[in-house]
């Protein structure tokens, strides 16, 4: 990314002629339909369409992609003003990648979708455009949001990303493989539990495994985001508030020595697929985003159940998903016209469409509960299950969602640890060395930026 005087002096002039933009738009109403498909009532506006480029991580084909083109076709048939073109990216990484690249090019979209492990760096470079004004403007009411998914979103008291697509990690089993080992119908409720239900899972004719109690992602499909789960739930952590690693603390060092220990005693495996391994049958359970539950709903030839993820001394849970953010690049119109689309994609009414078509969490309070999403968790009660595990989640620690390239830091150490049963202390330890080497930069230019 570019760093020079010279372009950071534009990219500040750019947020403040995006405010001063968005502080001169019309106020306009919140829709108060309950249905799921109606345009928001604000959204609803006359005149010369401006063409907004959004960049996302969706592509056709799959439930998540097709809800996606969904929601979008109908914002652009709502209104006159703005015309979405979707560009679909790649995964979460790779869409991260293409928009860093894209901005040393100087030749950006005005909306881009990014994880929650990925929007807070192009904060740091200064490439986001604030979002309060365009709130003001729209008369978004942000006290509807579910509050965890707002503040994410927060930095130096403005809100810079956006959440649409929120997940956290579900415990998802095989009910046939659960019964036939004669565990109970529900997940298990600590790590230690799980670890004495592991080997009755495992399938196996002599040397020869055909069906694991458990499967671990790699470091690519975020090992590093079910893990901080277990980190916590053993009381340990990544790092404080103020980017101080922890890892090598002993009850970060303990939740380790668990995961080690499921491959070591046999009963769990590396996967590079888990969904699909699940769906085969090559796997007994896993760990896996509220997101996945649209396809395991639609592929699973097999009754499956969910449930939280395992506490230990503590429950621990991560908030995790995608958000949207607008770039400060982009000319004010631009920015202007791109919010009108995450107030859309945002609002009770698509919310609520976009959770029941995906399994990811509605980011509206009133959304989960009126009358539509109540009915809809009585007919598909695995859909409510992230919702209730809410009260038990936290925001994820600065080491992996803060410091550039943590979530892979973490998950390549963890990674050796789950395929070459690496030892826990000496790995950990080099995870610590290298986020402590990374986070130095982030906290200068916080102090730069936030004072």
């Amino acid at each position: 990314m570019m760093s020079d005087a010279k372009h950071t002096t534009s990219r500040r002039a750019l947020l403040k002629g995006a405010a001063g933009a968005a502080a001169g738009a019309a106020a306009l109403g919140v829709s108060k339909s309950s249905r799921a498909f109606d345009a928001p009532a604000f959204i609803r506006q006359t005149g010369s369409a401006v063409e907004v480029l959004f960049w996302s991580s969706w592509g056709t084909g799959t439930p998540n992609g097709e809800a996606e083109q969904e929601v979008i076709r109908r914002f652009n048939e709502s209104q006159q003003d703005v015309v979405l073109r979707h560009e679909f990216q790649g995964t979460y990484d790779e869409t991260a990648q293409k928009l860093s690249a894209a901005l040393q090019a100087r030749q950006t979209p005005a909306l881009s979708l990014l994880s929650e492990a990925n929007w807070f760096r192009f904060y740091t470079s200064e490439f986001l455009a604030p979002m309060d004004d365009f709130i003001a403007a729209n008369e978004l009411d942000t006290t509807d949001f579910v509050d965890s998914f707002l503040t994410e979103g927060q930095r130096n008291d403005q809100q810079w990303w956006m959440s649409f697509a929120r997940s956290t990690p579900l415990f998802y089993y095989n009910k046939q493989a659960w019964q036939e080992a004669g565990l109970p119908d529900r997940a298990p409720e600590t790590y230690t539990e799980f670890a004495e239900w592991g080997p009755k899972l495992v399938k196996k004719s002599g040397n020869e495994v055909s069906r694991w109690g458990f499967s671990h992602p790699p470091s690519a499909d975020f090992i590093s985001w079910y893990f901080q789960g277990t980190v916590w739930a053993h009381g340990g952590e990544f790092s404080d508030d103020q980017f101080a690693v922890k890892i090598t603390e002993p009850n970060s060092i303990a939740a380790g020595e668990w995961l080690r220990s499921t491959v070591v005693d046999g009963w769990a495996a590396p996967s590079q697929d888990r969904v699909l391994d699940f769906l085969n049958g090559v796997t007994s359970s896993i760990m896996q985003s509220t997101g996945t539950l649209g396809r395991l709903t639609t592929e699973a030839t097999f009754e499956f159940g969910n449930g939280f993820l395992p506490a230990e001394t503590n429950p621990g849970c991560p908030t995790g998903g995608a958000g949207m953010a607008i770039l400060a690049t982009a000319p004010p119109e631009q920015q202007e016209a791109a919010f009108k689309y995450i107030a859309f994609a945002t609002s009770p009414e698509i919310t609520t469409f976009w959770s029941q078509n995906t399994g990811y969490m509605p980011v509206r309070k009133s959304a989960i509960a009126s009358p539509e999403m109540t009915e809809y968790y009585k007919t598909n009660p695995l859909f409510q299950t992230a919702v209730q595990q809410l009260e038990t989640t936290k925001p994820q620690d600065p080491a992996r969602i803060y410091i550039p390239g943590g979530d892979r830091i973490i998950g390549d150490g963890l990674e050796r640890i789950t395929v070459n049963q690496a030892e826990v202390q000496a790995t950990f330890e080099e995870i610590q060395g290298q986020l402590e080497s990374e986070a130095q930069p982030v906290i200068d230019a916080l102090s730069a930026i936030e004072g």
